[in-house]
């Protein structure tokens, strides 16, 4: 959530830079951009979602796998330090 934070204020601190930089030049033309600006903050808010839910999909998966590696290492060091059975016969 902190990265999505992150880039949400980044992208709030470039939409001011941008009104600030175009001015008030005019009415219709200042709305437009507001819209535009409102429109790429709402597409790279959705695709900052979508990677911190990839990541932190991949992050469980990863976590699911250490501790099933974790189990089997468990298991091979039992029976590297079981005494050695002898052959019957």
């Amino acid at each position: 959530m902190k990265l999505i934070q992150q880039n949400r204020t980044k992208a709030q601190m470039i939409g001011v830079a941008l009104v600030a930089a175009v001015g008030l030049g005019g009415c219709a033309t200042y709305k437009e951009d507001f819209a535009r600006i409102d429109s790429r903050l709402d597409s790279l808010d959705t695709r900052v979602q979508g990677a911190a839910q990839s990541a932190e999909s991949a992050n469980q998966s990863a976590t699911q796998a250490n501790q099933r590696l974790d189990q089997m290492e468990r298991r091979v060091q039992q029976l590297e330090t079981a005494p050695r059975r002898t052959p019957r016969g």
